[in-house]
């Protein structure tokens, strides 16, 4: 069987929309914005089969692999025809970050072997809970909205195209301060913010800011994912600010998702310190990931 893999490109967005609306995502991966902005480290490639879309990310300096495929057709076949064309192109194929909803209802595990992927799995937060921050468990966060709320005169706006380039601007002060020239990591991560906010018009994500004194001094990005889910992609505050990061959630959740039952805030890469961070946001539950092989 020949699969025509082709690199995505902005104008693939309508047919990406149309297979996610079909086989709406669980996983924080799979939406056309996360994948677009991403692109220059993972140069992802897409193929249709039979009513079923194909997804491969072909990581920089690492072995590409596949995405659990998505659509109405037949998943489970979908899933061996992508493996097999793996076996062609990379000594170790594989399906990566798999959700458990997609392992459960669709993997042979007689077949297969799916390898929990904690360091990739989504944590997942009741809006509410991000938005009141009632109770103890929530006592320090709510005394950093609190002081900023006393202690700031501050406007809150919602991304359009007049505050792109603000936007654009409060990113590379970040990198500046970050140093992401030095850092790989934080360097792929200002490519995506910069492809995400240069092609607003054309994605279908919402941000919110936070400006003080006339600047922006924190910003957020997020977008649907299923009926009712958001997922926060982006997430920049000032530092030198005590507090603020736990602000832009507080107010982009409350602005922007209010009406949304859970948040997706993606996944702590198994950084510890990010891993520390998300759990002190007490997540409702997890979206457990797998990698898929062929026994």
């Amino acid at each position: 069987m020949t699969l025509n893999f082709k690199p995505l490109e902005i104008r693939d967005k309508e047919i990406f929309n149309r297979y996610l609306i079909e086989d709406p995502p669980e996983i924080s991966e799979l939406t056309f914005t996360n994948l677009f902005m991403w692109q220059s480290l993972y140069h992802p490639v897409w193929a249709e089969l039979d009513n079923i879309l194909l997804i491969i990310l072909n990581p920089e300096g690492a072995t590409s692999f596949g995405l659990q495929p998505v659509g109405s057709g037949n998943k489970a076949e979908a899933l061996s025809v992508l493996l097999d064309y793996l076996d062609e192109q990379t000594s170790d194929p594989k399906i990566c970050r798999a959700g458990e909803r997609f392992v459960s209802k669709v993997v042979d595990k007689n077949l297969f072997s799916c390898i929990p992927d904690r360091a990739n799995s989504d944590y997942i937060y009741s809006t509410f809970d991000l938005i009141q921050l009632a109770g103890r468990k929530y006592h320090r966060k709510k005394n950093h909205l609190n002081h900023f709320l006393k202690n700031f005169q501050y406007e809150y706006h919602e991304l359009d195209l007049e505050l792109v380039e603000c936007f654009i601007d409060m990113q590379e002060e970040w990198c500046k301060m970050r140093e992401c020239l030095e850092i790989p990591d934080l360097l792929s991560e200002d490519y995506a913010v910069h492809r995400a906010l240069t092609h607003f018009e054309e994605l279908d994500y919402r941000g919110g800011a936070l400006k003080i004194e006339g600047r922006i001094e924190a910003f957020s990005l997020g977008e649907m994912l299923n009926e009712n889910t958001a997922v926060i992609h982006i997430e920049k505050a000032n530092p030198d600010i005590s507090g603020l990061y736990t602000v832009i959630n507080q107010m982009f959740c409350s602005n922007a998702w209010a009406e949304i039952e859970f948040i997706n805030r993606e996944q702590d890469l198994g950084v510890e310190g990010l891993r520390k961070a998300k759990e002190s946001y007490l997540p409702h539950h997890m979206i457990n990931k797998y990698t898929i092989t062929r026994k």
